[in-house]
Protein backbone atom coordinates (compact mmCIF):
# COMPACT_ATOMS: atom_id res chain seq x y z
CA UNK A 1 0.00 0.00 0.00
CA UNK A 2 1.15 3.36 -0.79
CA UNK A 3 1.45 5.53 2.30
CA UNK A 4 0.86 9.14 0.46
CA UNK A 5 -2.21 10.50 1.30
CA UNK A 6 -2.97 7.95 4.10
CA UNK A 7 -4.25 9.00 7.55
CA UNK A 8 -2.39 7.39 10.53
CA UNK A 9 -3.05 8.50 14.30
CA UNK A 10 0.43 7.60 16.24
CA UNK A 11 -0.08 7.51 20.41
CA UNK A 12 3.00 8.04 22.00
CA UNK A 13 5.87 10.77 21.07
CA UNK A 14 8.83 9.30 22.79
CA UNK A 15 11.56 8.34 20.31
CA UNK A 16 9.73 5.56 18.56
CA UNK A 17 6.83 7.68 18.03
CA UNK A 18 8.43 10.91 16.63
CA UNK A 19 10.92 8.45 14.28
CA UNK A 20 7.98 6.97 13.05
CA UNK A 21 5.25 9.81 12.73
CA UNK A 22 8.50 11.62 10.80
CA UNK A 23 8.76 8.90 8.87
CA UNK A 24 5.14 8.65 7.72
CA UNK A 25 5.15 12.12 6.89
CA UNK A 26 8.12 12.08 4.98
CA UNK A 27 6.45 9.63 2.92
CA UNK A 28 3.47 11.42 2.00
CA UNK A 29 1.05 10.27 4.68
CA UNK A 30 -1.10 12.97 6.90
CA UNK A 31 -0.19 12.04 10.46
CA UNK A 32 -1.49 12.59 13.74
CA UNK A 33 0.47 12.57 16.85
CA UNK A 34 -0.67 12.23 20.69
CA UNK A 35 1.39 11.91 24.00
CA UNK A 36 0.11 12.96 27.30
CA UNK A 37 3.83 15.08 27.54
CA UNK A 38 5.32 17.93 25.69
CA UNK A 39 7.82 18.59 22.74
CA UNK A 40 10.54 18.11 25.59
CA UNK A 41 9.65 14.33 26.33
CA UNK A 42 10.03 14.74 29.70
CA UNK A 43 7.95 11.88 30.55
CA UNK A 44 9.96 9.79 27.90
CA UNK A 45 12.55 6.73 28.30
CA UNK A 46 14.58 8.15 25.71
CA UNK A 47 14.62 11.87 27.88
CA UNK A 48 16.53 10.29 30.13
CA UNK A 49 18.54 7.70 27.63
CA UNK A 50 22.88 8.02 27.46
CA UNK A 51 21.78 6.67 23.57
CA UNK A 52 24.71 5.04 22.87
CA UNK A 53 24.72 2.74 19.77
CA UNK A 54 26.86 -0.19 20.99
CA UNK A 55 25.33 -3.42 19.40
CA UNK A 56 28.93 -5.15 20.32
CA UNK A 57 28.92 -4.24 23.91
CA UNK A 58 25.63 -5.35 24.19
CA UNK A 59 25.92 -8.68 22.90
CA UNK A 60 27.24 -9.40 26.33
CA UNK A 61 23.60 -9.65 27.77
CA UNK A 62 21.43 -9.39 25.16
CA UNK A 63 19.73 -11.90 22.79
CA UNK A 64 21.07 -11.97 18.64
CA UNK A 65 18.00 -10.72 17.28
CA UNK A 66 18.74 -7.21 19.27
CA UNK A 67 22.13 -7.33 18.26
CA UNK A 68 21.12 -7.91 14.67
CA UNK A 69 18.68 -4.68 14.90
CA UNK A 70 21.20 -2.98 16.12
CA UNK A 71 23.79 -3.36 13.44
CA UNK A 72 20.92 -2.64 11.11
CA UNK A 73 20.11 0.73 12.68
CA UNK A 74 23.50 1.80 13.01
CA UNK A 75 23.70 1.88 9.61
CA UNK A 76 20.80 3.67 8.88
CA UNK A 77 21.33 6.65 11.74
CA UNK A 78 23.45 8.93 9.41
CA UNK A 79 20.81 9.20 6.85
CA UNK A 80 18.20 9.76 8.85
CA UNK A 81 19.74 12.31 10.75
CA UNK A 82 20.95 13.94 7.32
CA UNK A 83 17.04 13.78 6.47
CA UNK A 84 16.44 16.48 9.69
CA UNK A 85 16.96 20.21 9.29
CA UNK A 86 18.54 20.33 12.65
CA UNK A 87 21.79 19.14 13.11
CA UNK A 88 22.11 16.40 15.83
CA UNK A 89 25.83 15.37 17.12
CA UNK A 90 26.54 11.81 16.38
CA UNK A 91 29.45 10.54 16.66
CA UNK A 92 31.15 6.30 15.52
CA UNK A 93 34.43 6.43 17.01
CA UNK A 94 34.09 3.08 18.91
CA UNK A 95 34.09 2.14 22.47
CA UNK A 96 36.29 1.81 25.20
CA UNK A 97 35.93 -1.17 28.21
CA UNK A 98 38.72 -0.19 30.98
CA UNK A 99 38.52 -2.25 34.35
CA UNK A 100 41.10 -2.23 37.24
CA UNK A 101 43.44 -5.18 37.78
CA UNK A 102 41.18 -6.47 40.50
CA UNK A 103 38.64 -7.19 38.05
CA UNK A 104 40.50 -8.50 35.30
CA UNK A 105 39.08 -11.80 36.11
CA UNK A 106 35.60 -10.41 35.12
CA UNK A 107 37.11 -8.68 32.21
CA UNK A 108 38.60 -11.61 30.46
CA UNK A 109 34.94 -13.45 30.83
CA UNK A 110 33.33 -9.95 29.41
CA UNK A 111 36.35 -10.20 25.93
CA UNK A 112 35.44 -14.05 26.09
CA UNK A 113 31.98 -13.45 25.40
CA UNK A 114 32.54 -10.82 23.12
CA UNK A 115 34.51 -12.57 20.82
CA UNK A 116 32.67 -15.72 20.86
CA UNK A 117 29.81 -13.01 19.29
CA UNK A 118 31.87 -12.32 16.79
CA UNK A 119 32.54 -15.72 15.96
CA UNK A 120 28.66 -16.74 15.36
CA UNK A 121 27.90 -12.94 13.88
CA UNK A 122 30.38 -11.92 11.13
CA UNK A 123 29.07 -8.67 10.99
CA UNK A 124 30.60 -7.83 14.54
CA UNK A 125 34.09 -6.19 14.46
CA UNK A 126 36.46 -8.31 16.78
CA UNK A 127 37.36 -6.53 20.06
CA UNK A 128 40.82 -4.93 19.88
CA UNK A 129 43.26 -5.84 22.99
CA UNK A 130 44.57 -2.70 24.47
CA UNK A 131 47.54 -1.89 26.81
CA UNK A 132 48.56 1.50 28.91
CA UNK A 133 49.95 3.10 25.28
CA UNK A 134 46.99 1.85 23.52
CA UNK A 135 44.49 3.11 25.64
CA UNK A 136 46.33 6.69 25.96
CA UNK A 137 46.66 7.10 22.07
CA UNK A 138 42.90 6.79 22.39
CA UNK A 139 42.03 8.82 25.64
CA UNK A 140 45.07 10.84 26.36
CA UNK A 141 43.13 12.49 29.12
CA UNK A 142 43.36 8.86 30.90
CA UNK A 143 47.27 9.42 31.60
CA UNK A 144 48.17 6.02 32.73
CA UNK A 145 45.53 5.18 35.14
CA UNK A 146 44.55 1.78 33.30
CA UNK A 147 47.06 -1.00 32.11
CA UNK A 148 44.69 -3.17 30.13
CA UNK A 149 41.84 -2.77 28.16
CA UNK A 150 39.14 -3.36 25.28
CA UNK A 151 38.44 -1.00 21.90
CA UNK A 152 34.98 -1.95 20.56
CA UNK A 153 35.28 -0.54 17.05
CA UNK A 154 32.73 1.72 15.04
CA UNK A 155 30.14 1.79 17.85
CA UNK A 156 28.67 4.76 18.12
CA UNK A 157 26.66 7.41 20.07
CA UNK A 158 24.16 10.50 19.31
CA UNK A 159 22.57 12.81 21.66
CA UNK A 160 18.93 12.41 23.27
CA UNK A 161 18.35 15.76 23.82
CA UNK A 162 19.24 17.04 20.79
CA UNK A 163 17.72 14.25 18.50
CA UNK A 164 14.21 14.65 20.45
CA UNK A 165 14.14 18.34 20.23
CA UNK A 166 14.99 17.51 16.17
CA UNK A 167 12.44 15.34 15.31
CA UNK A 168 10.05 17.84 17.42
CA UNK A 169 11.25 20.64 15.25
CA UNK A 170 10.22 17.96 12.31
CA UNK A 171 6.80 17.49 12.86
CA UNK A 172 5.96 21.12 12.91
CA UNK A 173 7.47 21.62 9.95
CA UNK A 174 6.00 18.23 8.34
CA UNK A 175 2.85 19.49 9.30
CA UNK A 176 2.26 16.93 11.37
CA UNK A 177 -0.63 17.99 13.65
CA UNK A 178 0.53 17.31 17.50
CA UNK A 179 -1.65 17.10 20.30
CA UNK A 180 0.54 17.37 23.55
CA UNK A 181 -0.53 17.10 27.06
CA UNK A 182 -3.38 14.43 25.78
CA UNK A 183 -3.08 11.05 27.52
CA UNK A 184 -5.69 8.64 25.00
CA UNK A 185 -6.87 5.22 24.65
CA UNK A 186 -7.28 3.96 20.96
CA UNK A 187 -10.89 3.44 21.72
CA UNK A 188 -11.26 6.60 22.37
CA UNK A 189 -10.30 8.19 18.49
CA UNK A 190 -12.69 7.80 15.71
CA UNK A 191 -11.07 4.52 14.08
CA UNK A 192 -13.22 5.56 10.92
CA UNK A 193 -11.06 8.69 10.45
CA UNK A 194 -7.82 6.75 10.54
CA UNK A 195 -6.17 4.43 8.11
CA UNK A 196 -4.51 2.87 10.81
CA UNK A 197 -3.50 3.59 14.67
CA UNK A 198 0.00 3.11 15.81
CA UNK A 199 -0.20 2.73 19.91
CA UNK A 200 3.93 3.91 20.63
CA UNK A 201 3.41 4.30 24.01
CA UNK A 202 5.38 2.05 26.09
CA UNK A 203 4.24 1.33 29.82
CA UNK A 204 1.42 4.02 28.74
CA UNK A 205 0.17 0.92 27.09
CA UNK A 206 0.54 -1.13 30.00
CA UNK A 207 -2.93 -2.05 30.56
CA UNK A 208 -4.25 -2.60 26.68
CA UNK A 209 -1.28 -5.53 26.35
CA UNK A 210 -2.34 -7.03 29.49
CA UNK A 211 -5.76 -6.73 27.92
CA UNK A 212 -5.25 -8.34 24.86
CA UNK A 213 -2.48 -10.92 25.76
CA UNK A 214 -4.58 -12.54 28.99
CA UNK A 215 -1.70 -12.28 31.08
CA UNK A 216 -0.68 -10.05 34.56
CA UNK A 217 2.18 -8.21 33.30
CA UNK A 218 3.10 -8.96 30.48
CA UNK A 219 4.37 -5.35 29.99
CA UNK A 220 6.69 -4.03 32.74
CA UNK A 221 8.98 -1.47 33.78
CA UNK A 222 13.00 -1.64 34.63
CA UNK A 223 14.35 1.41 36.13
CA UNK A 224 17.12 3.56 35.17
CA UNK A 225 19.18 5.98 37.26
CA UNK A 226 21.32 8.46 35.30
CA UNK A 227 23.06 11.88 36.10
CA UNK A 228 23.97 14.34 33.86
CA UNK A 229 27.60 16.55 34.63
CA UNK A 230 29.24 19.35 33.23
CA UNK A 231 32.68 18.19 33.11
CA UNK A 232 35.55 21.14 31.31
CA UNK A 233 38.20 19.13 33.11
CA UNK A 234 37.90 15.76 31.84
CA UNK A 235 37.88 15.33 28.05
CA UNK A 236 37.46 12.17 27.16
CA UNK A 237 35.71 11.99 23.59
CA UNK A 238 33.60 8.52 23.11
CA UNK A 239 31.83 6.15 24.67
CA UNK A 240 33.47 3.68 28.21
CA UNK A 241 32.48 1.32 29.75
CA UNK A 242 33.96 0.42 33.29
CA UNK A 243 33.77 -3.06 34.19
CA UNK A 244 33.31 -3.48 38.19
CA UNK A 245 30.99 -6.13 40.23
CA UNK A 246 28.82 -3.91 42.03
CA UNK A 247 28.28 -1.03 39.16
CA UNK A 248 29.48 -1.50 35.90
CA UNK A 249 29.24 2.32 34.78
CA UNK A 250 29.21 3.58 31.36
CA UNK A 251 30.46 7.21 30.90
CA UNK A 252 29.01 9.02 27.70
CA UNK A 253 30.42 12.19 26.51
CA UNK A 254 28.66 14.52 24.75
CA UNK A 255 29.04 18.13 23.03
CA UNK A 256 30.65 21.06 25.44
CA UNK A 257 31.93 18.67 27.82
CA UNK A 258 28.44 17.16 28.98
CA UNK A 259 28.86 13.50 30.40
CA UNK A 260 26.09 11.11 30.63
CA UNK A 261 26.94 8.40 33.86
CA UNK A 262 24.72 5.52 34.22
CA UNK A 263 24.93 1.67 35.19
CA UNK A 264 21.93 1.09 37.66
CA UNK A 265 18.58 -1.51 36.55
CA UNK A 266 16.22 -2.27 39.18
CA UNK A 267 13.16 -4.32 38.12
CA UNK A 268 10.59 -1.53 39.77
CA UNK A 269 8.40 1.05 38.54
CA UNK A 270 9.53 3.45 40.83
CA UNK A 271 9.87 6.71 39.28
CA UNK A 272 10.65 8.53 42.92
CA UNK A 273 14.08 10.40 42.43
CA UNK A 274 17.53 8.69 42.47
CA UNK A 275 18.83 7.29 45.83
CA UNK A 276 21.62 8.82 47.88
CA UNK A 277 23.57 5.26 47.78
CA UNK A 278 23.08 4.92 44.13
CA UNK A 279 24.23 8.37 43.17
CA UNK A 280 27.51 8.33 45.03
CA UNK A 281 28.23 5.03 43.57
CA UNK A 282 27.75 6.19 40.24
CA UNK A 283 29.99 9.10 41.09
CA UNK A 284 32.56 7.50 43.03
CA UNK A 285 33.01 5.23 40.04
CA UNK A 286 33.11 8.19 37.52
CA UNK A 287 35.74 9.38 39.81
CA UNK A 288 37.91 6.11 39.72
CA UNK A 289 37.90 6.15 35.98
CA UNK A 290 39.12 10.30 35.89
CA UNK A 291 39.77 12.41 38.86
CA UNK A 292 38.93 15.13 36.54
CA UNK A 293 35.24 14.43 37.44
CA UNK A 294 35.58 15.50 40.85
CA UNK A 295 34.88 19.21 39.92
CA UNK A 296 32.54 18.73 37.85
CA UNK A 297 29.14 20.40 38.33
CA UNK A 298 26.15 18.24 38.62
CA UNK A 299 23.54 19.10 35.98
CA UNK A 300 20.58 16.56 37.17
CA UNK A 301 19.98 12.95 38.40
CA UNK A 302 17.42 11.23 36.39
CA UNK A 303 15.03 8.38 36.44
CA UNK A 304 12.74 6.81 34.20
CA UNK A 305 11.50 3.18 33.71
CA UNK A 306 12.02 1.56 30.53
CA UNK A 307 9.13 -0.77 28.77
CA UNK A 308 10.05 -4.16 29.15
CA UNK A 309 8.58 -7.32 27.80
CA UNK A 310 8.73 -10.72 29.74
CA UNK A 311 11.47 -11.65 27.53
CA UNK A 312 13.17 -8.44 27.20
CA UNK A 313 13.00 -8.23 23.21
CA UNK A 314 10.65 -6.12 21.54
CA UNK A 315 7.86 -7.01 19.41
CA UNK A 316 4.99 -5.68 16.84
CA UNK A 317 1.67 -6.67 17.66
CA UNK A 318 -0.99 -6.27 15.04
CA UNK A 319 -4.49 -6.28 16.96
CA UNK A 320 -7.88 -7.25 15.46
CA UNK A 321 -8.98 -3.37 15.73
CA UNK A 322 -6.52 -2.27 13.12
CA UNK A 323 -4.12 -0.90 15.66
CA UNK A 324 -0.19 -1.84 15.48
CA UNK A 325 1.04 -1.88 19.00
CA UNK A 326 5.15 -1.98 19.53
CA UNK A 327 6.49 -2.02 22.19
CA UNK A 328 9.25 -3.65 25.10
CA UNK A 329 12.82 -1.56 23.17
CA UNK A 330 13.61 -2.19 27.58
CA UNK A 331 17.20 -0.82 27.35
CA UNK A 332 18.13 -0.94 23.70
CA UNK A 333 15.27 1.72 22.54
CA UNK A 334 18.70 3.85 20.71
CA UNK A 335 20.05 1.07 19.37
CA UNK A 336 17.57 -0.50 17.06
CA UNK A 337 14.61 2.21 16.84
CA UNK A 338 15.27 2.24 13.15
CA UNK A 339 15.21 -1.40 12.60
CA UNK A 340 12.05 -0.93 14.74
CA UNK A 341 10.44 1.34 12.41
CA UNK A 342 11.42 0.57 9.10
CA UNK A 343 10.01 -3.11 9.88
CA UNK A 344 6.86 -1.04 10.93
CA UNK A 345 6.54 0.54 7.88
CA UNK A 346 7.13 -2.24 5.48
CA UNK A 347 4.09 -3.59 7.57
CA UNK A 348 1.96 -1.05 6.82
CA UNK A 349 3.09 -0.74 3.04
CA UNK A 350 2.64 -4.93 2.59
CA UNK A 351 -0.41 -5.11 4.45
CA UNK A 352 -3.10 -6.17 1.88
CA UNK A 353 -5.84 -7.29 4.00
CA UNK A 354 -7.41 -6.66 7.35
CA UNK A 355 -6.96 -10.40 8.11
CA UNK A 356 -3.49 -10.51 10.55
CA UNK A 357 -2.75 -13.92 9.33
CA UNK A 358 -1.59 -12.21 6.01
CA UNK A 359 0.93 -9.57 7.62
CA UNK A 360 4.37 -10.43 6.53
CA UNK A 361 7.49 -8.40 6.53
CA UNK A 362 10.40 -9.55 4.74
CA UNK A 363 12.70 -7.56 7.15
CA UNK A 364 11.45 -8.26 10.64
CA UNK A 365 11.89 -12.02 9.55
CA UNK A 366 15.76 -10.94 8.70
CA UNK A 367 16.04 -9.39 12.08
CA UNK A 368 13.55 -11.90 14.07
CA UNK A 369 11.17 -9.17 15.18
CA UNK A 370 8.37 -10.55 16.62
CA UNK A 371 5.22 -9.74 14.52
CA UNK A 372 2.13 -10.88 17.16
CA UNK A 373 -1.03 -11.15 15.95
CA UNK A 374 -3.56 -10.66 19.05
CA UNK A 375 -5.36 -13.99 18.55
CA UNK A 376 -1.78 -15.44 18.88
CA UNK A 377 -1.22 -13.78 22.00
CA UNK A 378 -4.54 -14.38 23.64
CA UNK A 379 -4.12 -18.21 23.05
CA UNK A 380 -0.60 -18.30 24.48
Amino acid sequence: MNLAHQHYAVLGAGLLGRLLAVTLAQRGAKVEIFDQGGPAAEHSAAHVAASMLAPLAESAITAANVVNMGMYSLARWPSILAQLAKPVFFQQAGTLILWHRQDVAEAKRFAAKLNYNCEQNSTLSTPQTLGLEDIYALEPSLGNRFQDGLFLPHEGQLDNRQLLASLAEELHRLKVNCHWYQSIEPHELQQNLYTGMIDCRGLGAKAAWAKSSNETNPLRGVRGEVVRLHAPEVKLTRPIRFIHPRYPIYIAPKENDIYVIGATEIESEDLSPASLRSTMELLSAAYTVHSGFAESRILETLTQCRPTLKNNLPAIRMTETGVMAINGLYRHGFMIAPAIVDCAIELLENRDSQQIDRVHSPLAAQLQLAVLPERALCAS
